[in-house]
């Protein structure tokens, strides 16, 4: 890799989007492709993965999830943080102290076993499913953390995402230049507001067209260019139920919030790559069984979010394949067991069976 060069950057930032090329978004605003749900649905995933790969990397959704639904979700994460308190937990994040923000890891699961009911209609969204397909391919794995920003909270200095933007440029620097633009494929960051948003209360702040910049991981550490971050980013207001999607590889960072009475609180979405690692553990056997009674036949988007879609890494000697050269993912045996109407306990036996198969011993 290069020594990266802030003009560097500033020419890559001169690209401007052709509307054109985007025929199914309504707007552009501050070089940011604004789509409704339904542009989005009528969208071919090709227009979705020009925009986030060749266009400027960032897409809002308007009216993403239903507000009612989004609505009934906050209270249980409401709920989720108070518990904390209650609890004397203080969760930190990646860029805050802990105790400035509030913030709920691995909610997906959390929700899952809290409100199954709620867990399916939230991530039965086809607008949710539809953009991640297209960035990532089926079998992708959905995590989620809840981030509550207060009035007063300060803003995150600029930055590249998961993977190699969560390390340190010592160990950005080891890896080969293919490397770095493998990283944004095998992840798509997404965020759904649970409040609504205005300017003052600090949504993301981005750098369109900033993931066509090749040093872009070791460049986020220098501070020259934070310094331009600060001066050039763009903001969009999000009102409940809007979504935003962007390339892991777009500089950008959490706003202040300097708003009075705002308690900027939204659904951070990182949805990974079947062939990826995720950066979150989560227990899907555990998600798949607490949501299994509220499943029907049509509800395949929750059941991606839910359960495991890829079949590796398995136990080829106890979990051969069958018909092919993969055996069924835990995915293919929730869906079965809807379709063929299985017990909760028929279905609990079997998960488990699936499970044990992929040990070692």
């Amino acid at each position: 890799m290069g020594v990266p060069v802030l003009d560097d950057l500033v020419a890559v930032l001169a690209d401007r989007i052709d509307p054109r090329a985007y025929p199914h978004a309504d707007a552009v605003e501050q070089q940011v492709l604004v789509y409704s749900a339904d542009g989005v649905r009528a969208a071919p995933p090709a227009e979705l993965v020009r925009a986030l790969a060749d266009g400027p990397g960032v897409v809002v959704v308007r009216g993403a999830l239903d507000r009612a639904m989004v609505d009934r979700v906050t209270g249980e994460f409401d709920a989720m943080v108070a518990e904390q308190h209650a609890a004397g937990r203080q969760v930190g994040d990646h860029f805050a102290a802990p105790g400035t923000n509030d913030r709920v890891w691995n909610a997906l699961e959390k929700l899952a076993v809290r409100a199954p009911a709620a867990f399916v209609d939230y991530y039965s969204s086809d607008v949710l499913a539809l953009v991640a397909l297209a960035w990532l391919g089926p079998g992708y794995q959905v995590t989620s953390q809840v981030n509550v920003v207060h009035p007063g909270g300060r803003a995150q200095v600029g930055h590249r995402d998961y993977h190699l933007g969560f390390l340190p440029p010592t160990e950005i620097v080891r890896y080969p230049a293919h490397v770095h633009r493998l990283s944004p494929v095998l992840t798509l960051q997404g965020a759904v507001a649970h409040a609504d948003m205005p300017v003052e209360s600090g949504p993301t702040l981005y750098l369109p067209h900033s993931q066509k910049y090749g040093d872009g991981y070791l460049a986020t550490a220098l501070p020259e260019f934070a310094e331009h971050f600060e001066r050039h980013h763009v903001q969009l207001p999000l009102a409940t139920g809007d979504a935003a999607f962007f390339n892991p590889a777009v500089i950008h960072g959490a706003g202040r919030n300097r708003s009075s009475d705002v308690r900027r609180t939204a659904n951070l979405l990182q949805i990974s790559s079947a062939f990826g690692r995720a950066m979150e553990s989560v227990d899907r056997a555990r998600v798949c069984r607490a949501v299994y009674p509220h499943l029907r036949p049509g509800h395949e988007h929750a059941i991606a979010a839910a359960a495991e879609g890829y079949a590796f890494p398995t136990n080829l000697d106890r979990d051969p394949p069958v018909d092919g050269l993969a055996p069924p993912t835990q995915a293919d045996l929730v869906r079965r067991a809807v379709a063929e109407r299985w017990t909760a306990e028929a279905f609990d036996a079997a998960l488990t069976d699936h499970t044990t198969r992929r040990d070692t011993h």
